[in-house]
C-alpha cells in the first residue's frame, strides 16, 4: 500500500487546480464554527494521519455522513523531505484528492490541512536553520493545495538559551512562518481560497502520548488570553493585520492526554473558565489535540464547550492495527498446514522494524522488557505507526491480503476475532472482504468523532 502510494505520486510536484469548489470546502468550515460559536453546537473532526487506509476510510465516512473531509499531515509526517512517511506536500495532497475522487466524495467537501507547521522536524539545529526550513515547509504545503495552517513554533531549538523560549518568541517565530504561507499564497491563481490559521503556544508535542502519571493541567483562561494578545501583536508588527483576521482556532490544553496504558478523560468542570474565555473573542474556537480515546460523551462536552476542532489520528492507526492482527490469526487459522514461510508474520515485521530503528519509541516506552515489547505494539501511543510504511512490513501485509484473498473468510473464524464486523456481516451492512473489515473498524472510531460534532445531514 505504501509503495503503491509513493510511486503514485513521485512524479514532479504540480500546483493542485485551486478552484470555486476548494473556496466551498473553506467557506464550509467558517459556517461550522460560527455555528459553535453561537450555539455551541457542532464542530469538525481532523484526520491527521498520512496512512493510506485511514485517508480511505476517511474519504467514505465524509461521503456517508455529507459533511467536510479535513486531513492534516504533521511537519514529521510530510515535509518538504519526504517526512518518516516519504511523502512531499504536493504528494500528500494529491493523494488526499485522489482518494476522495476515487470514492466520487465533492472536491466542495475535501479540505486539506497542515499539523504543527514549524521548526519541530529540525529543532535540534540552530533557530535560523529550522526555522528558515520551516518556512520552506509551510511555502510548499500552500503551494500544494492546503487551506489550514497550524502554526507551531512551541518547542525549543538547538541555540535557545537554556532548551527554552518565551511565548514572544514562539509568537515571532510563528509570524514569520505565517508571512511565509502568505508570500506562498500569493503565487497561486487569483481567486485562491484564503489561508485560515491556527494559534498557540501550549500546543502538546505532535502525537501527544503524555509519559506523565498525571493528567495535563488545563490551559487557564487568563493564559489564553495573553497568548492571542502576544499572537495579535507579533503579526501585526508583521503586517500580517489581514492574515490575524483570518485566525479561526488557538490551541490549549483542556485536560486530555493518553500515555502508553493510561487515557486521561475531558472534566468539563476544569475546563470551565478556560471556555467561558473565548467570550471576548467572538471569531476563535479551540482545537483541542490529542482527543484520542475519549469517550463519546466526552467528545460531545468538547464540541459544547467550544472545542469545535477535535485531533484525531493514533486511535486511527491503532485500530488499524488491530483489524491486522486479528485477520492474522484468522489467517492462521484458514492456513494451518502450510509452512512458516507461506504464512505472512505482520506483527513479527512490525516489531523487528522498530527494534531497529527506535527513534519514534524509545522516549515513551517504560518498564521492564516484556512491558515494553507488549507496549511497542499494543499501546495507545501507538508509536508502531510511524513503521508501517518499512518495506519488510509491507511485503508481509500484501502476503496477508493475498492469502485472505484466495478463499471466502468463514464467518465463525470472523466472529472469533473481529466480533463487531461479524455482526454487520451478519446484517448485510459489511462484506467479509479484508480489506471492507479494516477500514469498518477504523470508521468505527470516526463514527464517535462524527457523531460528536453533529456531522451527520439529516436525510
Amino acid at each position: 500500500m505504501w509503495v503503491d502510494v509513493v510511486t503514485t505520486f513521485s512524479s514532479s510536484p504540480q500546483k493542485l487546480p485551486l478552484n470555486q469548489q476548494l473556496e466551498d470546502s473553506s467557506t464550509r468550515l467558517w459556517d461550522v464554527l460560527r455555528s459553535n460559536r453561537q450555539s455551541g453546537t457542532g464542530g469538525i473532526y481532523a484526520v491527521c494521519s498520512a496512512h493510506p487506509a485511514v485517508i480511505e476510510a476517511a474519504v467514505l465516512q465524509s461521503l456517508e455522513d455529507g459533511s467536510v473531509l479535513l486531513v492534516e499531515s504533521t511537519s514529521s509526517q510530510v515535509n518538504q523531505f519526504g517526512g518518516y512517511t516519504g511523502l512531499t506536500p504536493t504528494q500528500f495532497a494529491r493523494l488526499v484528492h485522489s482518494v476522495a475522487k476515487n470514492a466520487e466524495l465533492p472536491a466542495s467537501q475535501v479540505l486539506v490541512g497542515g499539523d504543527h507547521l514549524g521548526p519541530f522536524p529540525w529543532r535540534q539545529e540552530t533557530s535560523a536553520s529550522a526555522v528558515r526550513k520551516a518556512c520552506a515547509l509551510v511555502h510548499d504545503c500552500v503551494v500544494a493545495g492546503y487551506q489550514k495552517i497550524h502554526l507551531d513554533a512551541s518547542m525549543p531549538c538547538g541555540d535557545d538559551e537554556k532548551g527554552c523560549v518565551t511565548e514572544r518568541t514562539v509568537a515571532d517565530r510563528a509570524a514569520i512562518l505565517c508571512q511565509a504561507a502568505e508570500e506562498a499564497h500569493r503565487e497561486l491563481p487569483a481567486g485562491s481560497p484564503k489561508l485560515v490559521y491556527v494559534i498557540g503556544t501550549e500546543v502538546p508535542a505532535p502525537g501527544g502520548e503524555s509519559v506523565d502519571a498525571h493528567s495535563p493541567v488545563v490551559t487557564k483562561a487568563e493564559d489564553a488570553q495573553r497568548t492571542l494578545e502576544a499572537f495579535r501583536l507579533a503579526f501585526v508588527e508583521r503586517g500580517l493585520s489581514s492574515a490575524w483576521e483570518r485566525v479561526i482556532a488557538l490551541v490549549v490544553q483542556p485536560g486530555v492526554d493518553f500515555g502508553s496504558n493510561a487515557i486521561f478523560g475531558y472534566d468539563r468542570a476544569k475546563a470551565q473558565s478556560l471556555s467561558a474565555a473565548l467570550l471576548e473573542h467572538p471569531g476563535i474556537v479551540f482545537e483541542a489535540h490529542s482527543t484520542d480515546y475519549q469517550s463519546p460523551q466526552a467528545l460531545a462536552r468538547m464540541v459544547e464547550d467550544h472545542f469545535a476542532i477535535l485531533k484525531v489520528g493514533p486511535w486511527l492507526t491503532f485500530a488499524f492495527r488491530e483489524a491486522v492482527l486479528a485477520l492474522s490469526a484468522i489467517e492462521r487459522e484458514l492456513f494451518t498446514s502450510r509452512s512458516e514461510s507461506q504464512i505472512s508474520r505482520v506483527r513479527e515485521a512490525l516489531e523487528a522494524a522498530m527494534l531497529r530503528d527506535p527513534a519514534h519509541w524509545r522516549s515513551y516506552y517504560r518498564g521492564d522488557e516484556d512491558e515494553v515489547r507488549r507496549d511497542l505494539i499494543y499501546g495507545y501511543s501507538d508509536r508502531c505507526r510511524y513503521y508501517w510504511h518499512q518495506p519488510a512490513v509491507q511485503r508481509e501485509f500484501a502476503r496477508l491480503l493475498d492469502n485472505l484473498g484466495e478463499r471466502p473468510i468463514p464467518l465463525t473464524l470472523v466472529s472469533q476475532y473481529l466480533p463487531l464486523e461479524y455482526e454487520a456481516i451478519r446484517t448485510g451492512e459489511l462484506q467479509a472482504l479484508p480489506e471492507r473489515m479494516m477500514q469498518y473498524h477504523i470508521r468505527r472510531v470516526l463514527r464517535v468523532y462524527a457523531d460528536a460534532c453533529s456531522m451527520k445531514q439529516p436525510a
